[in-house]
């Protein structure tokens, strides 16, 4: 849980760089309360009081900036520039990429994003 509690107080934090582990930590949170959310919002549709997905939709916007901050400082790890997030824009191939880019192991030194998160200069 310090991992997505971490990713979202840098949620400014565009330069540095973060681990593989943090990221994947993040998205897996992202996806369990996602599916919460989900759920509530699926209770409170068929119940008949709202006819969209208010929490999840909240959720998503409150969670966006957070994401492509962790998602940069990822980049940058693997020594990619963040512009490099734009390759999702591709249909199917960009995403397919970008994911493939994710889980890639970090610079063994430091780049010029910053030091080697994991404190293992080779």
């Amino acid at each position: 849980m310090n991992w997505y509690i971490d990713a979202l107080k840098n949620y400014a934090n565009f330069s540095g760089r973060s681990q593989r582990k943090n990221f994947w930590y993040f998205i897996l949170f992202n996806i369990i309360i996602s599916m919460i959310l989900a759920g509530i919002d699926m209770a409170i549709i068929n119940s008949g009081l709202i006819n969209i997905g208010l929490l999840s939709a909240i959720y998503s916007l409150a969670i966006l900036i957070p994401s492509f901050s962790i998602t940069v400082r990822r980049l940058h790890d693997i020594g990619s520039s963040a512009w490099w997030l734009l390759i999702a824009l591709i249909p199917i191939i960009g995403f397919i990429i970008l994911i493939v880019a994710m889980i890639l192991d970090s610079e063994p030194r430091d780049n010029k994003y910053g030091v080697n998160p994991k404190g293992v200069a080779a």
